[in-house]
């Protein structure tokens, strides 16, 4: 049993050192080279053939082909990042006001507000009020009714 045990502290604290840089280094290449794809696909002003060319490049000569579109093509990067990012901000956004708007019935308090003017206007009677008034109050005047000024059946 002629076998050697490696235990900590055979590692030297500098080899630990530049085995982390070496990892973080490789780690940082995928996310360079991931970006530097997502790129190619993302950019509307290249041609077809153009992307494949620059994704030929990119896949059979790596290093080379990163290096030289980072060079060539990397002040768009960040160009067509940040119109990215503007538009899936203007979707989130067009989506909360859309959401926030509901479906666009005014509020139970709207209609009684409205409902007040159109009385005080003489436009509907007192009667008619009441009805109206109460079908707002139980929740069936929103969706129950065309305007408070028609006559409801069934009182």
């Amino acid at each position: 049993m002629n076998t050697q045990v490696y235990l900590a502290y055979d590692y030297p604290l500098l080899s630990a050192f530049w085995t982390m840089l070496w990892f973080f280094l490789w780690i940082m290449w995928f996310i360079l080279l991931f970006r530097v794809v997502v790129d190619i696909f993302r950019d509307d002003s290249q041609s077809g053939w153009a992307k494949a060319g620059w994704l030929v490049f990119v896949i059979v000569l790596p290093f080379l082909g990163v290096f030289v579109y980072v060079i060539a093509r990397g002040r768009g990067m960040g160009r067509r990042e940040m119109e990215q990012v503007r538009a899936q901000q203007q979707a989130v956004d067009a989506y909360i006001r859309e959401t926030a708007a509901g479906s666009g019935r005014p509020s139970s308090a709207e209609e009684l507000t409205k409902l007040s003017e159109l009385r005080a206007r003489g436009d509907i009677t007192d009667e008619e009020f009441g009805r109206a008034k109460e079908l707002i109050l139980t929740g069936s005047g929103a969706s129950g009714r065309s305007t408070p000024g028609t006559p409801t059946s069934g009182h």
